[in-house]
């Protein structure tokens, strides 16, 4: 039987976790002198509470939401039809007010005030007379009326960024050990896949697969083959897979507990072994992967790491991906590490710091060409160096 998400970890190294994790928002508020802060995230909720509820629904619903305090226990405004699922993560629990239209209506505005009322209510309950609160995300309606409601709210997406990316010891080994459930699921459905089938077969396989062993859901429907495969990012389709086809996939899967199982893996299906035009893409992406990877180091400048990043040939530069690394663990998260060619779109410097989680990019295809390669592999910067965490082979019988 596939391993389920209560074996991954022990139930006091769960705790010990959260209790970290509360302590880097904590740290991280004082840090960016904050008192509290309002979470609307569905991802940021679960990473300072613990709490997950219908994750993807409440991403596009704004109906739930935290409040972590600097120096008080955490509150958890949920929805009433649902709080049961978080007791035994979080004491205080009361109920979430909205200003969603599709459930509210043309109450929106007078929903708003009551939410930024109820807001200075709180931090008075905790003594806090300053009427400042960050926020992870702002619905215009809250934004106008915590305004008239002299609620004033200033950003607070940095301080949950900067938090999330310094993990524990013990959330590296989770992280690893949901990994594992993803890495199973990829065998699995490289087991059952052959030509004849769609790319939709494939990546039903692979969900499955992670569901089975605990996962939750996917993030993207990134599994494409042959001609797909170039440029990236073309989701999947009800393509019949043929013999001697590239397949690529960024696998985008939410694990156990809430981790980012975030490979890619590119390979030839079927029984034909790679031509030149498929081992020189799988060399080129295999070449940067490595490269990369000894590259990234503690201390090492963002920008810096950018420029000394492996150079794709002229004829793979246009198609490349969209950065060159980012961070990685209940999502994609920061830092994210631009191409200096796109740096106008935003890049911008900072210093890998020990214990990030850090996802290398790679992906080859020529512009005009007629396949790619993606591969992909998350890596833990510990004190001693970069260190691999995922267990699944690379195709080095191409090279």
């Amino acid at each position: 039987m596939p391993e389920q998400a209560q074996d991954l970890i022990d139930p006091a190294a769960e705790q010990d976790i959260q209790a970290h994790r509360l302590a880097q928002i904590r740290r991280r508020l004082a840090d960016a002198g904050c008192e509290a802060i309002v979470l609307f995230d569905p991802v940021n909720i679960r990473y300072a509470t613990g709490t997950r509820n219908m994750q993807v629904w409440t991403m596009h619903n704004i109906c739930r939401y935290a409040v972590v305090f600097a120096d008080a226990a955490p509150v958890l405004f949920e929805l009433p039809s649902s709080a049961h699922l978080a007791r035994g993560y979080v004491d205080d629990i009361r109920p979430a007010l909205t200003t969603d239209f599709m459930a509210v209506g043309g109450r929106t505005q007078e929903m708003g005030r009551r939410w930024a009322q109820s807001m200075l209510s709180l931090l008075a309950e905790q003594g806090l007379a300053s009427g400042r609160l960050a926020i992870d995300r702002a619905d215009l309606v809250l934004v106008q009326q915590a305004e008239r409601c002299r609620l004033q709210l200033v950003e607070g997406q940095a301080i949950m960024e900067r938090a999330r990316a310094i993990k524990s010891p013990l959330e590296v080994d989770a992280l690893r050990r949901s990994l594992a459930t993803c890495e199973q699921s990829v065998a699995a459905m490289r087991d059952r896949l052959e030509p004849g089938m769609r790319e939709s077969d494939a990546l039903a396989m692979l969900i499955d697969g992670s569901i089975q062993r605990g996962g939750e859901y996917p993030e993207t429907r990134l599994l494409t083959t042959g001609p797909r495969t170039n440029p990236w990012f073309q989701e999947t389709s009800q393509r019949v897979i043929e013999n001697g086809d590239l397949l690529a996939f960024d696998t985008d899967m939410i694990g156990p507990l809430g981790f980012y199982n975030d490979i890619s893996r590119s390979w030839v299906v079927g029984d034909r072994r790679p031509d030149d035009r498929q081992r020189r893409l799988y060399e080129l992406a295999y070449a940067q992967m490595t490269h990369n990877t000894e590259l990234l180091r503690v201390g090492i400048g963002f920008l810096e790491y950018s420029d000394r990043a492996y150079q794709l040939p002229d004829d793979c530069l246009p198609n490349r991906y969209a950065d060159v690394a980012h961070g990685c663990g209940m999502g994609v998260e920061y830092p994210f590490i631009w191409y200096r060619e796109d740096e106008e779109w935003g890049a911008y410097d900072g210093v890998f710091e020990e214990n990030m989680v850090v996802c290398i990019e790679c992906y080859v295809g020529e512009l005009g060409g007629h396949e790619g390669v993606k591969l992909e592999q998350p890596v833990w910067l510990s004190a001693d160096g970069p260190v691999v965490l995922s267990d699944y082979p690379f195709e080095l019988d191409y090279l």
